[in-house]
């Protein structure tokens, strides 16, 4: 199945996760339970699926360190460090 691809913007992100940048480092807050709600379950996917292209590494087919990296620079998120990537790669999210 062919997704549709959509642009990257931080509207899109902030939908699926919430971030707040405090001393500690970043904080993320889990949206999932709403929005599954509000899309239905065919539509939550689709977010899903869309949010892991918009992150993947493209040769890989797997979002790594240096996926995340880029992503960040994208979405204007460059204050967040490695340390906070990489936990985020070991939570699965």
């Amino acid at each position: 199945m062919q997704l549709p691809r959509r642009k990257l913007t931080l509207e899109r992100v902030e939908i699926l996760l919430e971030m707040e940048v405090d001393e500690g480092g970043v904080q993320f807050e889990d949206y999932f339970p709403s929005m599954m709600e509000g899309l239905g379950a065919e539509g939550f996917i689709l977010e899903l699926c869309n949010g892991f292209h918009l992150l993947m590494d493209v040769e890989k087919g797997l979002i790594t360190l240096e996926s995340l990296r880029r992503s960040t620079i994208e979405l204007g998120l460059q204050e967040m460090g490695d340390d906070e990537l990489v936990w985020m790669l070991r939570r699965e999210i």
